[in-house]
């Protein structure tokens, strides 16, 4: 699979902290971590259908 397209966001301190120990508890790193939280949102949405997951 190849991630071709960038996003960068500005997020708050603590934020960032919860989200890097969430992301080192799940052994991910933060950008495959925050990609799966915005994958699984967008397929329980319906945005996003799961065979088009990679």
């Amino acid at each position: 699979m190849v991630r071709n397209a960038s996003l960068g966001i500005r997020i708050e301190e603590h934020v960032k902290k919860a989200l890097e120990a969430a992301a080192k508890a799940d052994r991910r790193t933060v950008a495959a971590y925050v990609e799966k939280l915005i994958v699984d949102d967008l397929e329980t949405k319906g945005f996003l259908f799961a065979q088009t997951r990679p």
